[in-house]
Protein backbone atom coordinates (compact mmCIF):
# COMPACT_ATOMS: atom_id res chain seq x y z
CA UNK A 1 0.00 0.00 0.00
CA UNK A 2 2.86 2.21 1.00
CA UNK A 3 4.48 1.52 -2.68
CA UNK A 4 1.36 2.48 -4.34
CA UNK A 5 0.83 5.70 -2.41
CA UNK A 6 4.50 6.41 -3.45
CA UNK A 7 3.75 6.04 -6.77
CA UNK A 8 0.71 8.07 -7.04
CA UNK A 9 2.58 11.21 -5.20
CA UNK A 10 5.42 10.51 -7.76
CA UNK A 11 3.24 10.15 -10.46
CA UNK A 12 1.14 13.18 -9.31
CA UNK A 13 4.35 15.37 -8.89
CA UNK A 14 5.14 14.30 -12.34
CA UNK A 15 2.15 15.75 -14.25
CA UNK A 16 2.18 18.74 -12.19
CA UNK A 17 5.83 19.54 -13.37
CA UNK A 18 5.33 18.25 -16.99
CA UNK A 19 1.50 20.86 -17.33
CA UNK A 20 3.93 23.85 -15.67
CA UNK A 21 6.35 23.02 -18.57
CA UNK A 22 3.63 22.90 -21.36
CA UNK A 23 2.26 26.23 -19.79
CA UNK A 24 5.29 28.13 -19.56
CA UNK A 25 6.19 26.75 -23.37
CA UNK A 26 2.82 27.65 -25.13
CA UNK A 27 3.31 29.37 -27.83
CA UNK A 28 2.72 33.20 -28.04
CA UNK A 29 2.12 33.68 -31.52
CA UNK A 30 0.53 37.66 -31.43
CA UNK A 31 -1.09 39.86 -33.81
CA UNK A 32 0.44 42.15 -35.87
CA UNK A 33 -1.89 45.44 -36.49
CA UNK A 34 -2.71 46.81 -40.22
CA UNK A 35 -4.37 49.49 -40.63
CA UNK A 36 -7.47 49.51 -42.33
CA UNK A 37 -7.91 45.28 -41.15
CA UNK A 38 -7.80 46.04 -38.12
CA UNK A 39 -11.00 46.65 -35.64
CA UNK A 40 -11.74 46.59 -31.85
CA UNK A 41 -14.56 44.63 -31.11
CA UNK A 42 -16.71 44.92 -27.69
CA UNK A 43 -19.71 42.51 -26.67
CA UNK A 44 -22.15 43.79 -24.23
CA UNK A 45 -20.66 47.65 -22.98
CA UNK A 46 -24.26 47.75 -21.97
CA UNK A 47 -25.55 48.96 -17.97
CA UNK A 48 -26.60 45.57 -17.08
CA UNK A 49 -22.95 44.59 -16.70
CA UNK A 50 -21.16 47.03 -15.99
CA UNK A 51 -23.01 49.23 -14.08
CA UNK A 52 -23.71 49.41 -9.80
CA UNK A 53 -27.46 49.75 -11.02
CA UNK A 54 -27.32 46.58 -13.12
CA UNK A 55 -29.14 43.42 -12.41
CA UNK A 56 -25.78 41.18 -12.24
CA UNK A 57 -23.53 43.57 -10.47
CA UNK A 58 -23.75 41.72 -7.09
CA UNK A 59 -22.12 38.52 -9.45
CA UNK A 60 -19.97 40.27 -11.84
CA UNK A 61 -19.23 44.14 -10.05
CA UNK A 62 -15.99 42.83 -7.66
CA UNK A 63 -14.47 41.88 -11.35
CA UNK A 64 -15.04 44.75 -13.03
CA UNK A 65 -13.72 46.90 -10.31
CA UNK A 66 -10.60 44.79 -9.67
CA UNK A 67 -9.69 45.06 -13.07
CA UNK A 68 -10.77 48.56 -14.11
CA UNK A 69 -12.98 47.14 -16.87
CA UNK A 70 -15.22 50.20 -16.92
CA UNK A 71 -12.26 52.35 -17.76
CA UNK A 72 -9.94 50.40 -19.57
CA UNK A 73 -13.24 49.57 -21.98
CA UNK A 74 -13.16 53.47 -22.39
CA UNK A 75 -9.35 53.53 -23.41
CA UNK A 76 -10.02 51.49 -25.91
CA UNK A 77 -12.79 53.46 -27.41
CA UNK A 78 -10.60 56.53 -27.28
CA UNK A 79 -7.36 54.94 -28.96
CA UNK A 80 -10.09 53.64 -31.78
CA UNK A 81 -10.95 57.06 -32.10
CA UNK A 82 -6.97 58.54 -32.02
CA UNK A 83 -6.12 55.89 -34.44
CA UNK A 84 -9.25 55.52 -37.10
CA UNK A 85 -9.68 51.96 -35.39
CA UNK A 86 -13.18 51.12 -36.48
CA UNK A 87 -15.08 49.67 -33.88
CA UNK A 88 -17.55 46.85 -33.65
CA UNK A 89 -20.09 46.52 -30.85
CA UNK A 90 -22.16 42.96 -30.50
CA UNK A 91 -25.22 43.83 -28.09
CA UNK A 92 -27.13 41.51 -25.66
CA UNK A 93 -31.01 42.19 -26.22
CA UNK A 94 -34.10 40.25 -25.16
CA UNK A 95 -37.17 41.48 -26.72
CA UNK A 96 -40.59 39.75 -25.42
CA UNK A 97 -40.80 37.44 -27.88
CA UNK A 98 -37.46 35.91 -26.82
CA UNK A 99 -39.29 35.31 -23.45
CA UNK A 100 -41.25 32.46 -24.88
CA UNK A 101 -38.31 30.02 -25.52
CA UNK A 102 -38.78 26.50 -24.11
CA UNK A 103 -35.57 25.80 -22.91
CA UNK A 104 -32.11 27.43 -22.15
CA UNK A 105 -28.97 26.58 -20.44
CA UNK A 106 -28.31 27.38 -17.06
CA UNK A 107 -27.26 30.91 -17.11
CA UNK A 108 -29.88 31.84 -19.59
CA UNK A 109 -32.76 31.16 -17.33
CA UNK A 110 -31.09 33.02 -15.44
CA UNK A 111 -30.46 36.01 -17.49
CA UNK A 112 -34.58 35.96 -18.32
CA UNK A 113 -35.77 35.83 -15.30
CA UNK A 114 -33.84 38.49 -13.90
CA UNK A 115 -35.34 40.46 -16.90
CA UNK A 116 -31.45 41.36 -18.29
CA UNK A 117 -30.83 42.94 -21.56
CA UNK A 118 -34.52 43.75 -21.87
CA UNK A 119 -36.34 45.80 -24.37
CA UNK A 120 -40.11 46.34 -25.10
CA UNK A 121 -40.04 45.67 -29.00
CA UNK A 122 -37.29 44.97 -31.38
CA UNK A 123 -38.15 48.35 -33.25
CA UNK A 124 -38.90 50.75 -30.61
CA UNK A 125 -36.49 52.15 -28.11
CA UNK A 126 -39.37 52.90 -25.57
CA UNK A 127 -38.15 52.74 -22.13
CA UNK A 128 -34.37 51.82 -23.53
CA UNK A 129 -32.73 55.24 -22.74
CA UNK A 130 -31.27 54.24 -18.86
CA UNK A 131 -32.29 50.68 -18.98
CA UNK A 132 -30.09 47.67 -18.26
CA UNK A 133 -29.73 46.64 -21.90
CA UNK A 134 -28.64 50.79 -22.71
CA UNK A 135 -25.28 51.72 -23.08
CA UNK A 136 -22.82 52.82 -20.17
CA UNK A 137 -23.31 56.13 -20.01
CA UNK A 138 -20.01 57.09 -20.33
CA UNK A 139 -19.40 55.19 -23.77
CA UNK A 140 -22.49 56.83 -25.56
CA UNK A 141 -20.42 59.67 -27.22
CA UNK A 142 -17.83 56.75 -28.68
CA UNK A 143 -20.95 54.63 -29.73
CA UNK A 144 -23.17 56.69 -30.76
CA UNK A 145 -20.79 59.03 -32.70
CA UNK A 146 -22.08 58.14 -36.24
CA UNK A 147 -18.82 55.23 -36.94
CA UNK A 148 -19.29 52.84 -34.57
CA UNK A 149 -20.74 49.33 -36.29
CA UNK A 150 -24.07 48.23 -33.90
CA UNK A 151 -24.41 44.56 -34.92
CA UNK A 152 -28.13 43.07 -34.66
CA UNK A 153 -28.33 41.50 -31.21
CA UNK A 154 -26.81 37.98 -29.96
CA UNK A 155 -29.20 36.14 -28.63
CA UNK A 156 -27.04 32.90 -26.47
CA UNK A 157 -23.35 34.24 -25.82
CA UNK A 158 -21.62 34.22 -29.61
CA UNK A 159 -21.66 35.83 -33.37
CA UNK A 160 -23.15 32.79 -34.30
CA UNK A 161 -27.08 34.50 -33.80
CA UNK A 162 -26.28 38.04 -34.92
CA UNK A 163 -24.55 39.76 -38.18
CA UNK A 164 -21.07 40.48 -36.73
CA UNK A 165 -19.14 38.32 -38.38
CA UNK A 166 -20.85 39.60 -41.79
CA UNK A 167 -19.98 43.03 -40.75
CA UNK A 168 -16.61 42.98 -40.66
CA UNK A 169 -16.27 40.44 -43.68
CA UNK A 170 -17.63 43.28 -45.45
CA UNK A 171 -14.91 45.67 -44.32
CA UNK A 172 -12.19 43.76 -45.13
CA UNK A 173 -11.47 43.33 -41.03
CA UNK A 174 -9.01 40.07 -40.17
CA UNK A 175 -7.47 41.46 -37.16
CA UNK A 176 -9.74 41.71 -34.10
CA UNK A 177 -8.83 43.15 -30.38
CA UNK A 178 -11.53 41.74 -28.01
CA UNK A 179 -13.00 43.12 -25.07
CA UNK A 180 -15.77 43.33 -23.36
CA UNK A 181 -18.38 41.30 -21.21
CA UNK A 182 -18.56 38.72 -20.13
CA UNK A 183 -15.24 37.11 -20.07
CA UNK A 184 -16.50 33.58 -19.87
CA UNK A 185 -19.78 33.68 -22.03
CA UNK A 186 -19.87 36.30 -24.69
CA UNK A 187 -16.55 37.37 -24.89
CA UNK A 188 -14.82 34.11 -25.19
CA UNK A 189 -18.00 32.71 -27.57
CA UNK A 190 -16.92 35.64 -29.90
CA UNK A 191 -13.17 34.65 -29.35
CA UNK A 192 -13.60 30.89 -30.40
CA UNK A 193 -16.08 31.85 -33.25
CA UNK A 194 -13.68 34.48 -34.63
CA UNK A 195 -10.88 31.95 -34.57
CA UNK A 196 -12.72 29.18 -36.32
CA UNK A 197 -13.45 31.88 -38.84
CA UNK A 198 -10.36 32.52 -39.42
CA UNK A 199 -9.73 36.01 -37.96
CA UNK A 200 -6.61 36.83 -35.84
CA UNK A 201 -7.63 37.64 -32.24
CA UNK A 202 -5.89 39.89 -29.69
CA UNK A 203 -8.24 39.34 -26.39
CA UNK A 204 -7.35 42.29 -24.03
CA UNK A 205 -7.60 41.10 -20.48
CA UNK A 206 -8.46 43.60 -18.26
CA UNK A 207 -11.21 45.30 -20.33
CA UNK A 208 -13.23 42.22 -19.96
CA UNK A 209 -14.55 40.84 -16.26
CA UNK A 210 -17.02 37.97 -14.96
CA UNK A 211 -19.34 36.81 -12.84
CA UNK A 212 -17.91 34.88 -9.49
CA UNK A 213 -19.85 32.48 -7.57
CA UNK A 214 -18.95 30.08 -5.12
CA UNK A 215 -16.67 28.01 -6.39
CA UNK A 216 -16.75 29.37 -9.85
CA UNK A 217 -14.91 31.86 -11.32
CA UNK A 218 -15.39 32.79 -14.70
CA UNK A 219 -12.79 35.39 -15.33
CA UNK A 220 -10.20 33.01 -14.10
CA UNK A 221 -12.14 29.90 -16.52
CA UNK A 222 -11.93 32.24 -19.62
CA UNK A 223 -8.44 33.38 -18.87
CA UNK A 224 -7.43 29.86 -19.09
CA UNK A 225 -9.04 29.61 -22.41
CA UNK A 226 -7.86 32.93 -23.68
CA UNK A 227 -4.45 32.03 -23.13
CA UNK A 228 -4.83 28.59 -25.17
CA UNK A 229 -7.02 29.56 -28.06
CA UNK A 230 -6.52 33.05 -28.82
CA UNK A 231 -3.26 34.90 -30.55
CA UNK A 232 -2.37 36.99 -28.16
CA UNK A 233 -3.68 38.39 -24.85
CA UNK A 234 -2.35 41.70 -23.48
CA UNK A 235 -3.47 44.59 -21.38
CA UNK A 236 -5.00 47.38 -22.21
CA UNK A 237 -2.05 49.17 -21.77
CA UNK A 238 0.15 46.69 -24.02
CA UNK A 239 -2.57 46.93 -26.69
CA UNK A 240 -2.16 50.63 -26.33
CA UNK A 241 1.51 51.05 -26.97
CA UNK A 242 1.34 48.21 -29.45
CA UNK A 243 -1.41 50.29 -31.54
CA UNK A 244 0.58 53.32 -31.42
CA UNK A 245 3.84 51.80 -32.41
CA UNK A 246 2.01 49.94 -35.44
CA UNK A 247 -0.67 52.42 -36.52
Amino acid sequence: MLKIKQTLIAVAIGFGTLSASVSADLPDPGVTFTKGQTAIVITDPQNDFLSPKGVTWGLVGKSVTKNNTVENIETLFKIADSKDIPVFVSPHYYFPHDHQWEHGGALEVAMHKMGMFDRKDALSTEGFEGSGADWLARYKPYINNGKTIISSPHKVYGPETNDMILQLRKRGIDKIILAGMSANLCTESHMREFMEQGFEVQVVSDATAAAQLPGMDGYKAAMVNFRMIANAVRTTEETVKQLNKEL
